[in-house]
């Protein structure tokens, strides 16, 4: 599947699917706090997105069992919500896609759980930093790889590691379209600065740091799903959807 440019009319769409998916993940991200269980975020993510005229991207998707994926300290992607407990302190990721009019919108956003230690805020502001500063380096004519580069220079200039197995996407119809968008230049598909597909205007694009406080290796959980840091440090997500434009990228999922 190559590089799909979508129509004004087709961003409309998505414009209404990334303002649902932002609407969901503002009021999951307030109804975190000590003592709620994961499945608890679950059922008001299934809530929330049927009452806003859309359904979840992420249930049935490859058998994945849930609405949102919930992922606490250093697990870095694709908690599945259950029974496990948010305690004073931690750090938690919430990710999650919608489906409007046969569109998707895609976000995820890294919270803190009561007080969290200095360093975990740290992690949390560098991780959403990383995130601003692909999507700057998002400008029709710019390559790929500018995204890439930028994304990795924020967070290691700051002393931060960037997970390198896990990308962003191309999306639209699908919730995984092409491109694959590295969040570093080290990863397997060595998309550097200056390299990759010309960015044009329609096409749109979900980026998606995952930034480490130790290495950048990672470890899958028995279940097939969760993903966690393979030295057992902190880890925090951010994810926008894009849209390419004549100006500015235009993000899709927000408020």
């Amino acid at each position: 599947m190559g590089i799909i440019i979508k129509s004004d009319a087709e961003i409309a769409i998505m414009r209404e699917a990334g303002r649902i998916t932002e609407k969901v993940l503002e009021i999951l991200a307030s109804s975190v706090k000590p003592g709620m269980r994961t499945a608890e975020l679950d059922a008001i993510a299934e809530k929330e997105v049927k009452a806003l005229g859309a359904v979840s991207s992420f249930k049935g998707y490859k058998g994945y069992p849930a609405s949102l994926c919930v992922s606490i300290n250093d697990e870095i992607v694709h908690g599945i919500p259950g029974k496990k407990t948010l305690l004073d302190g931690d750090v938690v990721s919430l990710d999650f896609g919608v489906i409007y009019k046969g569109f998707q919108g895609d976000a995820a956003r890294t919270v803190a759980v009561g007080n969290i230690s200095p360093e975990a805020r740290k992690l949390i502001e560098v991780t959403e930093g990383a995130l601003k500063a692909g999507i700057k380096a998002a400008n029709k004519g710019n390559r790929l790889g500018d995204i890439s580069a930028a994304i990795e220079e924020y967070a290691e200039s700051r002393g931060y590691s960037v997970v390198r197995e896990y990308t962003g996407h191309g999306i639209g119809r699908n919730m995984h379209e092409d491109p694959q968008i590295p969040n570093t230049t080290k990863s397997v598909l060595g998309m550097m600065r200056g390299t990759g597909p010309v960015l044009q205007k329609g096409m749109t694009l979900a980026i998606e740091p995952m930034v480490n406080i130790g290495s950048w290796e990672t470890k899958v959980d028995g279940d097939g799903w969760l993903v966690r840091t393979r030295d057992g440090s902190l880890s925090a997500h951010f994810e926008d959807t894009i849209a390419i434009t004549d100006g500015k990228p235009e993000v899709l999922t927000s408020a």
